[in-house]
């Protein structure tokens, strides 16, 4: 603990990060609560009040159908994180168990399993996601699907490369020499090692799986309308540039505090928890 605030109050960015973070999180929890209208979540009109430009009553300004942008805002953070938080723990689970299996067994389980995954890293990641969209209807659901099947590998590709080194390491040959089975050294004595890395993945990747998510949605093929979503509002804005330019920039900046949080956040992990980069 003492190490940990030593950290945070040494880097005033990483002390950033923890801020913003909690910040979303916070304001994705208790939208109900922060939102000044949180019935705009839906499909409200107020055409006395549409495409007002930032206010007290409503400090984002209001969009086209006179919804308060900054309570859609909010409640598309509660998207965002329940699409991330989704995503990361189906993701992760699949990929770390194909990188411990793939990294210990070798053999043609290796060549096999990594043959596999290069596949799916050679293809661009909104590209992926853009096709398996293309093909299913844009619900929430189907996001999360598109986005955890591109996401899996790189969590597959980490742990393979940890477990590569990890496996020649004392106390493996010492579990092994007795009689320790595989699943035991695979998920008893090689994983504990690999967490540190994978946490401080997840971190990073919460903030790239909102822009990925925010990517498809601008693009039409995320979640649809009436459902608040930062990629949509962007979207939907830019079409009134630079006129009506709250529409987009308050979403915009939405998704830049994010991404830019987990990324600060991720990077104070690393270095709290030891982890190469």
């Amino acid at each position: 603990m003492k190490r940990t605030l030593a950290i945070l109050v040494g880097n005033p960015l990483s002390a950033l990060g923890v801020i913003l973070v909690a910040a979303v999180v916070l304001a994705a929890i208790f939208a109900d609560l922060i939102a000044p209208f949180p019935e705009h979540r839906g499909a409200v009109v107020d055409f006395a009040n549409f495409n007002q430009p930032p206010s007290w009553q409503n400090i984002f300004g209001t969009d086209l159908v006179g919804r308060d942008l900054f309570s859609r805002v909010i409640f598309a953070y509660r998207i965002s994180l329940i699409l991330g938080v989704v995503v990361l723990v189906i993701a992760v689970p699949v990929g770390v168990t194909v990188g411990l299996v793939a990294g210990y067994l070798g053999g043609w389980t290796e060549t096999v399993l990594m043959r596999v995954t290069d596949v799916f890293l050679s293809i661009p990641p909104l590209v992926l996601a853009m096709s398996m969209m293309g093909l299913l209807e844009p619900t929430l659901t189907n996001g999360m699907l598109a986005v955890t099947v591109m996401w899996w590998p790189w969590y597959t590709r980490l742990v393979y490369n940890i477990t590569r080194s990890e496996k020649e390491e004392g106390y493996v040959l010492a579990a092994e020499v007795i009689g320790a089975s595989k699943l035991h050294v695979i998920f008893r004595e090689i994983l504990p090692n690999c967490v540190p890395a994978v946490i401080t993945k997840m971190t990073l990747d919460l903030g790239f799986v909102i822009l990925i998510a925010s990517s498809l949605s601008f693009l039409g093929l995320g979640v649809q309308p009436p459902t608040p979503d930062l990629g949509s509002m962007v979207a939907d804005g830019a079409k009134y540039l630079p006129d009506s330019w709250w529409l987009t920039v308050f979403p915009g900046l939405a998704i830049l505090v994010a991404v830019f949080g987990f990324n600060l956040l991720g990077d104070a992990l690393r270095e709290i928890l030891g982890v190469e980069q």
